[in-house]
């Protein structure tokens, strides 16, 4: 296997656990901030902005209250409408 072929694989297992890890884990609403929701990892500590995709349809803090468990799911993997 050739150096440029090596590395790619490691890049490629490299996201792979972090899309394992980022979607494998429940988080603790923070906090709503207009078109943002602050998200911290249960496990990691890890603290997450998701920017909201869709501003037309705005996130509410009675919709994601702070201490509110959730988990993400990865866009890649969803089944089109």
């Amino acid at each position: 296997m050739g150096i440029a072929r090596a590395r790619s694989r490691i890049q490629t297992l490299m996201t792979e656990e972090t899309q394992k890890s980022l979607f494998g884990e429940r988080y603790r609403v923070v906090t709503v901030e207009g078109d943002r929701l602050v998200v911290r990892g249960v496990l990691s500590g890890n603290i997450l902005t998701i920017i909201n995709p869709e501003p037309e349809i705005p996130l509410t803090a009675e919709e994601y209250p702070p201490g509110k468990l959730i988990a993400l799911t990865d866009p890649s993997t969803a089944v089109p409408n």
